[in-house]
């Protein structure tokens, strides 16, 4: 146990481990945040699509001699502004969505093909590479964990009613396409900047399964919110600390821990308010 424990403290000693720990807990802040934007919009299809769109932009930079990650940063911010015109209705989204995936693999693929580019190289970066974090990695983790909730801060009116119903919220003076647009483009980042600690296929397990176990515990926008990163914290490190523990690939940890915790939330009984959408009666100023 004394021999566990200290080769634990070891590997916490190593930079690599150090960057990756701090990985996930900035993840933690941001993502789940964009979870519930995700369930809120209705909007599941964006993350596949981001992740094909991802693969593009890896290949590009795997072509160009550029910074993979950042080309997938840059491409995935593109498409999402792109898309939000799309967005009148959730129907509209989720078809552009659709379009959007498959034309982003399809070109990502090509390119592989025609340049000669190894494409083993790129699809290893969206199976994840946690301990390679780097500096670039973390700015981009930090940013979105102060720019996420901040927005939300400022703007929880605004998003409340957006989640809720949009033409409510137009109709309230909410500048819907805007907003949209930002949530969009938040989102598509959001999932690029995650590719790296757990790889595409897992990246639920810092977005979208905290905030549906916080859909149990919260009664409104914000305390869903506040269950949504409270979750991500917990789930994040504890799977960390298990995968170190017993020297087991961090991402699938932390699927089945975010997994583990969804399941156990699920058996509590509803609150008052269970819904994604905050009532309006919640988001309205008050008459007096």
């Amino acid at each position: 146990m004394t021999l566990a424990a200290a080769d634990l403290g070891e590997l916490l000693a190593l930079l690599p481990v150090q960057r990756a720990g701090l990985a996930l807990l900035l993840a933690a802040i941001g993502l789940p945040i964009i979870g519930v934007i995700i369930v809120g919009l209705d909007i599941m299809p964006v993350r596949f699509a981001m992740m094909h769109v991802a693969l593009f932009g890896i290949a590009v930079g795997l072509l160009t001699g550029l910074d993979p990650m950042l080309c997938a940063l840059v491409a995935c911010a593109l498409a999402g502004a792109g898309v939000a015109p799309l967005a009148r209705t959730p129907d509209g989204l989720s078809g552009a969505m659709g379009l959007l995936m498959s034309l982003a693999i399809a070109a990502a693929l090509l390119l592989l093909a025609v340049s000669g580019v190894n494409a083993s190289g790129a699809f290893a970066l969206l199976w994840g590479s946690i301990l390679s974090v780097g500096t670039a990695d973390l700015v981009v983790l930090g940013v979105l964990a102060l720019l996420v909730p901040a927005l939300f801060r400022w703007r929880r009116r605004d998003v409340a009613l957006l989640l809720y119903d949009r033409e409510l919220a137009q109709c309230s003076g909410v500048p819907v396409r805007a907003l949209t647009a930002v949530l969009l483009v938040l989102v598509a980042v959001a999932v690029a900047g995650a590719i790296k600690l757990t790889g595409a296929l897992l990246v639920d397990a810092l977005t979208l399964l905290p905030a549906l176990a916080a859909r149990r515990l919260g009664t409104s926008l914000r305390s869903i919110t506040l269950w949504a990163v409270g979750i991500g914290v917990v789930v994040n490190l504890t799977g960390f600390l298990v995968a170190l523990r017993l020297d087991w690939p961090p991402g699938p940890v932390l699927v089945l821990t975010a997994g583990a915790v969804v399941l156990a939330v699920h058996f509590l009984p509803e609150r008052r308010i269970s819904s994604w959408r905050v009532p309006a009666s919640d988001s309205l100023p008050s008459s007096h």
